[in-house]
């Protein structure tokens, strides 16, 4: 617990003023209580925070490292990295930031996917919440399409403006696969976009900040976002969702289409780099993308009109699903049906389905659902992948 810098009174979490002295506290006592070196004892193991990875307003993400406990089903397993995303105390105190962090910690505890960040825990640390998760060893498709963005700026006339399109493809099929099975569950993830798709080092693509995600409100009741500005970033948004209308899986697939666009013409159809944020909602709602290829004349024409589809501001006429979506762009582009993207949909088909009750049944089909998890992985993995305590 902290204590007050002037009487040394023990003050509760977030406290700004001692009751017994009167004395203000510094922000710093605010902060939150996990620092570089601190030890959480989850009883299974403890994790040691390494170093900080990023922080935002309402939170920091810290890399720890997982030591499972001597003795524990698990004891023999060596350390493992994680990344612990944990609330600030102020933040914590707040009931809507609460719900939303305790939502984000339920779809990615239901959601055992490869291309989703994997769950590792949730639990109150001090005044704080803290949600442990995979640690992704790489960095955002954000900074992947800027680094294509600048070599072709150095190319100069004549190459591609940003990422090749087998190489797009190759991420997109992956975030396709994410989203059926997240879709397939009922959860909208509302918030698809570049800096929220991790690529590792070895070639594979996570999806993740599931923030704001919520249920489908086909699928359970939820309250709709009624004041203020709709959440979520305005470059990616979908028309409905800038008007807080109901969503669906379409509107996912809505931004998924903006982030294969700009994989390719290196810029979304509504640059930010040009617009506020209002006049970027305002375009999504209004105003027709401008065509691939007046970005990336080597583009195929029928690339036109896949994009056309994928980015109607009508959802009943985009495609239904995201599997329905990818087929649409690989056939449109020539490429091959591989057996990675058969698995991604499989495993999108099986995932919603309920558990049998007879147990060797359930057994069977779990079984099936990881082999089908390690073969993606191995299919997409372009090279080995190893993580070591630093």
């Amino acid at each position: 617990m902290p204590a007050c810098i002037q009487c040394k009174n023990e003050l509760a979490w977030g406290a700004r003023v001692c009751p017994r002295c009167r004395a203000l506290q510094p922000l710093t006592a605010q902060q939150s209580p996990i620092a570089k070196g601190t030890t959480i004892d989850l009883g299974y193991g403890r994790i040691v925070i390494d170093s900080r990875l990023g922080d935002g307003g309402m939170g920091v993400v810290w890399r720890g490292w997982v030591f499972h406990a001597p003795g524990g089903p698990r004891a023999n397993e060596p350390a493992a990295p994680v990344a612990v995303k944990v609330l600030r105390p102020q933040a914590s105190m707040h009931p809507e930031v609460r719900t939303l962090f305790f939502n984000e910690a339920d779809a990615l505890r239901r959601l055992s996917h490869p291309h989703v960040v994997g769950f590792q825990d949730f639990f109150e640390w001090g005044p704080s919440l803290a949600l442990a998760m995979e640690f992704v060893d790489g960095e955002t498709l954000h900074s992947v399409i800027a680094r294509h963005v600048a070599r072709a700026r150095l190319a100069g006339a004549g190459a591609l403006p940003a990422m090749p399109f087998r190489r797009s493809w190759y991420y997109f099929q992956q975030l396709l696969g994410a989203l059926a099975a997240t879709h397939a569950l009922g959860f909208v993830h509302r918030d698809v976009k570049p800096s929220n798709v991790l690529v590792r080092k070895d070639g594979v693509v996570k999806l993740t900040d599931f923030g704001i995600a919520r249920l489908d409100p086909g699928v359970a009741p939820t309250s709709h976002h009624s004041q203020g500005i709709a959440p979520g970033t305005g470059a990616y948004m979908s028309p409905e969702q800038v008007l807080s209308a109901p969503l669906d899986g379409r509107s996912d697939l809505y931004s998924a289409a903006i982030v294969f666009y700009e994989m390719l013409a290196g810029r979304p159809p509504f640059s930010p780099d040009e617009k506020s944020e209002f006049i970027l909602r305002k375009d999504q709602v209004e105003t027709a993308p401008p065509a691939v290829r007046t970005l990336v004349p080597q583009a195929p024409p029928i690339l036109d009109a896949l994009f056309a589809r994928a980015l109607a501001k009508d959802p009943a006429h985009r495609f239904a699903t995201a599997i329905d979506m990818g087929e649409a762009f690989r056939t449109g582009l020539g490429l091959a049906d591989t057996p990675e993207w058969q698995a991604q949909a499989e495993i999108a088909r099986q995932a919603p389905e309920p558990l049998p009750e007879d147990m060797p049944a359930q057994t069977i089909r779990e079984q099936r659902l990881a082999t089908l998890r390690e073969f993606v992985v191995a299919r997409y993995r372009t090279v080995p992948l190893t993580v070591r305590p630093s």
